[in-house]
């Protein structure tokens, strides 16, 4: 699986990365035709605590799944957007079986 990360008004550290990469490759015990992750951490601009957005989106054979989180920190965010994505995934598997 291909995973692409971009930061935006910020440089990821390494271990966010790190972190990232293998939350992402956990889904694929999920979902084994994964093709490819697109991954974007951003800064909002707000004055709150919860200013730190992940978004993944994930590359399946004739579709994409997307989840997207704003919390505290990067790896919150990304722990919430990796659980949501297991449920779409779950989901997308049940249908294509006809379950």
């Amino acid at each position: 699986m291909n995973i692409n990360i971009q930061s935006v008004h910020f440089d990821a550290d390494r271990k966010l990365i790190e972190f990232t990469n293998k939350k992402i490759e956990k889904l694929e015990k999920f979902y084994d035709h994964i093709v490819g992750a697109q991954v974007t951490f951003r800064l909002d601009k707000s004055s709150t605590e919860d200013n730190k957005i992940a978004e993944i989106r994930l590359e399946i054979p004739g579709n994409h799944v997307f989840a997207k989180r704003q919390c505290k920190t990067f790896e919150e965010a990304v722990d919430q957007v990796v659980d949501a994505l297991k449920v779409q995934l779950t989901k997308h598997k049940e249908k294509q079986r006809g379950e």
